[in-house]
């Protein structure tokens, strides 16, 4: 635990202290446990910081203030705590706008980025349904969201996996969970919604790689590329939190991802 003066925050640090900064951050309403076994094999290499979202795990939650916009800075303050910048910012679902929002909000402590299935670009459908999941958030809060959980795994997923984070989506605060849905999409600093999704992703000057379990979201995120190097694949067949669905190929990426960025860097310093 640390206390940054804004907030209390729970966070792990793997690996060497003069590595390469990594910074795995998890979805809305889970913890860091999620990033155990990618944090493990990735410490061989890099500086691995897992922390727990405001509101989220073992770290403090407010009374308000729960957005991804403030999580953003909340993870500004940690990574100039711990000297670990510029870092590989890694973030799955509402981790990866929060990692997006770093990356835009305070560009000189990320050195690239990795959103997968990130929490934005939302659009036709689902943007229909967002009033109504809100007001189901701000009702039943956990217990409403513990059902959009249950829904996101493949058939393949591992056993357990599911259960797991229903379990930690149910221990997640019920304001928590409202607000930071409305973080994501109703507030009026919002990026979840795609015009304001693509307002946001101009504003991104790091390379960025994401990963897309929708084809249409892979192909529409394509065409807001404009910072080389940048690249957005698509992984079909796998549920929501494919991270953990596929460890060992999301520790491929990222290890692959990060080595790529770490030597660009390089190349570029005087």
């Amino acid at each position: 635990m640390i206390d940054l003066g804004r907030i209390r925050l729970f966070f792990t640090s793997l690996g060497p202290s003069d590595a390469t900064g990594l910074l795995l951050v998890h979805g809305w309403g889970g913890d860091g446990r999620e990033w155990s076994v990618h944090a493990e094999t990735l410490a061989d290499r890099f500086r691995v910081i897992v922390p727990d979202l405001r509101g989220h795990g073992r770290s403090e939650a407010p009374e308000q203030g729960n957005s991804p916009l403030e999580m953003a800075d909340d993870l500004a303050v940690l990574v100039e705590a711990l000297d670990c910048d510029p870092v590989v910012a890694v973030g799955h679902s509402m981790g990866g706008q929060v990692v997006n929002l770093l990356a835009v909000r305070h560009p000189g402590l990320v050195r690239s980025v990795v959103a997968l299935d990130p929490a934005h670009g939302a659009h036709g459908a689902e943007v229909d349904g967002i009033p109504r999941r809100l007001s189901e958030y701000r009702e039943q809060g956990a217990r409403a969201a513990a059902a959009f959980v249950a829904g996101a795994f493949s058939a393949h997923a591992p056993t357990g996996l599911g259960t797991a984070h229903i379990r930690t989506m149910l221990g997640t605060p019920d304001h928590v969970i409202a607000q930071a849905y409305a973080g994501m999409y109703t507030d009026p600093d919002a990026v979840g919604v795609r015009p304001h999704s693509e307002a946001y992703l101009r504003r991104r000057t790091q390379p960025a790689l994401t990963v897309w379990t929708s084809a249409e979201a892979a192909e529409w995120e394509r065409g807001t590329l404009h910072v080389p190097g940048s690249r957005v694949d698509h992984w079909p067949g796998v549920g929501h939190y494919l991270h953990e669905e596929r460890p060992e190929r999301t520790v491929r990426l990222i290890q692959d991802w990060a080595d790529g960025a770490t030597a660009g860097a390089s190349l570029r310093l005087p």
